[in-house]
């Protein structure tokens, strides 16, 4: 393996027009490389505000080992938060969350903050008097997070100050959150339940780049999916589809039905699948479901609304989410081969408890530990991690349905049976790793000058 740390050209050398580099699923220096250039310079999903909804409320979190925590004041406003006291360093928050009450106290010499973070108190503070104390950076409390927005209900954070804006980041791409938030007739969604966390023994971007790979469901699910399309083909054809059979079966479409599907790049890295219709296209009708969406955004919006059937959106580089099915994953790398998945399940407020029994039998089936397709694409993963070991060959293809003319301009429609996702995905990656690291060695050149 090659020597990256302090080395950008290198870096940059990892990723060509139509190939990448194995470095970049086994190399723990480049893991290292990601943990502080890549996630702390981009925005990333820390949470969602129904999680916080009264005063007091917090959950604990973390992005690129930075301790966070998020709360709601009495006011209603919500904060993220390093989780952090301000004298000694340690954890405020214990726990992944709760209600704290009017203030958060350090459990070791008991500092206590307001819940934005600001100090409130500090025991035997007469002890501080002529001391430096109100001059540093210890007098502003528990720091708040660089940047954050909450972009209807989800909450961002980008740790520089100097990254790009939300809008910036994402662009048009946030329209698949719209549609996600428009499916409820109250145009907000409630997270429901706890969380299904699965650790694939993998590097993270292998579940990533999956997320909008077309070509392996017929292959890796042909088994799981396709024994039970087998099995249900046996059954008269008059019979009623029971909700598991609609999820599972269209796993096993053919090449020509996926490839039909679409899918959509932008800027970035993001991109989702379905354009012009997905799996979850040809679900059961839920009753009541589209005469409550009428009344609530009349009957053309309602349907400009319910006619979008996003498959994957990838909010690169660690969110996916599937607004048709009101869920949503998140990718939290742990090491160069390990990712921990987290699935998170929706309500749509407003809608009937039928979406909600969709939503939850969908994650149990195909996002759970327990899954039956899921352990499909482990193996998978875990094939490939373990494969890449082999020195033969230094490159993984992207190669297919390439067309030069991606160097200039790589967004817009596609058919979906293409590697195109992948490749804007690893040219994101390249800009902001490679991008952060020449703009600290400018600054460390600058500073010795």
């Amino acid at each position: 393996m090659a020597t990256y740390l302090n080395n950008p050209d290198a870096v940059a050398a990892l990723v060509q027009d139509d190939q990448i580099h194995r470095d970049l699923y086994i190399s723990p220096e480049v893991f290292e490389l990601e943990m502080k250039y890549l996630f702390p310079n981009t925005w990333q999903f820390v949470g969602h505000d129904s999680q916080v909804p009264n005063a007091g409320d917090f959950v604990t979190t973390e992005l690129a080992r930075v301790p966070l925590v998020i709360t709601r004041d009495a006011e209603g406003e919500v904060h993220v938060l390093e989780n952090r006291c301000a004298h000694k360093g340690a954890k405020v928050a214990s726990g992944q969350g709760g209600n704290c009450g009017k203030f958060m106290r350090c459990p070791y010499h008991g500092w206590s903050y307001k819940l934005d973070g600001s100090i409130l108190a500090i025991p035997g503070k007469e002890g501080y008097e002529n001391t430096r104390l109100h001059q540093c950076d210890a007098a502003q409390g528990m720091p708040r997070v660089a940047q954050m927005r909450n972009y209807r209900g989800f909450l961002f954070v980008c740790l520089n100050p100097d990254g790009p804006s939300l809008e910036e980041w994402f662009g048009d791409s946030l329209s698949s959150i719209d549609n996600m938030v428009d499916r409820a007739p109250a145009g907000r969604l409630e997270v429901a339940g706890g969380v299904l966390r699965y650790r694939h023994n993998c590097n993270w971007k292998m579940f990533i780049e999956n997320l909008n790979d077309t070509m392996h469901p017929m292959v890796a699910h042909e088994s799981s999916a396709g024994t039970a399309r087998k099995l249900w083909a046996k059954q008269p054809a008059d019979i009623p589809k029971p909700m598991v059979i609609e999820q599972f079966v269209p796993f096993v479409q053919g090449y020509d039905a996926f490839d039909k599907m679409g899918v959509k790049i932008y800027p970035n890295g993001h991109s989702y699948s379905g354009v012009k219709f997905s799996i979850h296209s040809n679900y059961s009708a839920v009753s009541d479901y589209d005469k409550l969406m009428e009344q609530a955004y009349g009957e053309q919006r309602a349907r400009e609304i319910l006619s979008e059937v996003r498959h994957n959106t990838v909010y690169y580089p660690t969110l996916t989410i599937k607004g048709a099915i009101q869920a949503i994953r998140l990718a939290r790398p742990i090491s160069h081969d390990e990712t921990m998945i987290e699935s998170w399940t929706f309500r749509l407020v407003g809608a009937p408890d039928e979406l909600l029994e969709r939503t939850m039998m969908y994650s149990r089936l195909i996002n759970a530990p327990t899954s039956v397709v899921g352990h499909d694409d482990l193996h998978c993963y875990r094939a490939i991690q373990e494969g890449l070991a082999a020195p033969g060959n230094d490159w993984v293809s992207l190669h297919r349905r390439y067309d030069p003319s991606e160097r200039e301009e790589i967004a817009g429609e596609y058919d979906a049976n293409t590697e195109i996702s992948m490749r804007g995905q690893f040219r994101a990656w390249r800009d902001v790793v490679v991008g952060a690291m020449q703009n600290e060695q400018k600054t460390q050149a600058a500073e010795v000058n």
